[in-house]
């Protein structure tokens, strides 16, 4: 019948969602063994929709024999209250995520590029893409310099400092426009020593700051808090990383909100 036939689409489109979302986020664990709070996440939140999908009679019917009870009716209404929370939220933080990525810099302004992940001594594709977001401003921007913000973490050889300074300076930015700051370890420290470099060389005190665009609405806020006037310049993320970092800064978010 047509109701019948609407539930099956409504099942293989459940199921198609599921495995769909739980190949993307699996992606990054597949090809560089990247696994974090966001792909797990997503690999989890994507397996119930495909588990949905796939029982769909069987998981209705006992949903529908849970709420005939009293108990069942609260612990369903619990359960859909926190996702209708977590829709909210992540609605929220979307919105500013993009609201932070719409700010455009001003001719001259210092960049601070974000130190992200050095293999060995070559830079990561995530900070590949970060400095070559900040690449192209620079050539715009002749008189705009470049703070390249990153101490050493483990398995990096060089500090992510030294990478980006090598990584532009072969691209044919001259080194009298770039600053290396190599002792930060998080993105508080990544500005707040960036602008202890800004203050001792007299540099214009306003900033843009080169990140992937998920990342870009924290490390914003906490500028803000420093008291530096910043605007973006947004590196693009990879189409299969994402999601992974995505979900992963929606839980940094909450934290730094709580923080």
């Amino acid at each position: 019948n047509y109701t019948g036939g609407k539930m099956t689409i409504l099942r293989i489109l459940l199921s198609i969602i599921g495995i769909t979302g739980v190949t993307w986020f699996s992606l990054p664990f597949i090809s560089n063994r990247i696994l974090n709070i966001g792909n797990a996440s997503g690999i989890c939140i994507f397996l119930l929709i495909f588990v949905y999908g796939i029982f769909f009679k069987k998981l209705n019917h006992l949903i529908a024999s849970i709420w005939k009870h009293i108990g069942g009716k609260i612990v369903l209404s619990l359960i859909l209250a926190f996702i209708l929370i977590c829709f909210v939220i992540v609605i929220t933080e979307s919105f500013l995520i993009i609201k932070a990525n719409s700010t455009t810099p001003e001719n001259g302004a210092t960049v601070i590029v974000l130190g992200c992940k050095v293999r060995g001594d070559k830079a990561s594709l995530m900070l590949r893409e970060r400095l070559d977001a900040a690449y192209e401003f620079l050539i715009d921007n002749p008189d705009s310099a470049c703070i390249l913000s990153g101490g050493k973490g483990e398995g990096e050889n060089i500090s992510e400092a030294r990478c980006m300074y090598d990584y532009l300076i072969e691209k044919g930015i001259s080194q009298e426009r770039l600053y290396m700051e190599d002792k930060s370890t998080s993105t508080r420290e990544n500005l707040s020593y960036s602008k202890e470099i800004i203050d001792s060389n007299n540099l214009n005190p306003d900033i843009a700051i080169a990140t992937n665009e998920f990342h870009m609405y924290r490390a914003s806020q906490i500028a803000k808090n420093l008291e530096l006037n910043s605007t973006s310049i947004s590196a693009d993320t990879a189409w299969w990383l994402f999601p992974t970092y995505y979900f992963r800064e929606l839980y940094g978010i909450m934290y730094q909100w709580f923080l």
